[in-house]
């Protein structure tokens, strides 16, 4: 993972970037015992993975290579949709 981060140009943001998701997934869990987080963590990842989308088309990388920040960038629109209707 650490020659990932260099590759996208964040060596230095790897912990903080890391934290986000592993905050993002403990509060989707977490929106199991306590509904209002959901779609508070659900939108906070789908930005992170906006985000990553956006770098990966910024070091052009391949289609397949973007492919799993968008199934989670839409899985997490998803669960925000479902959470507030």
């Amino acid at each position: 993972m650490k020659l990932e981060y260099a590759r996208w140009g964040y060596t230095e943001q790897r912990f903080l970037i890391g934290s986000l998701q592993l905050l993002g997934g403990l509060g989707l869990f977490m929106g199991l015992f306590f509904k209002a987080l959901v779609p508070i963590s659900s939108a906070s990842l789908m930005l992170l993975m906006l985000a990553a989308i956006g770098v990966r088309i910024k070091i052009n990388d391949k289609l397949i290579l973007m492919f799993p920040a968008i199934f989670y960038a839409l899985i997490n629109f998803l669960i925000l949709i479902e959470s507030t209707f």
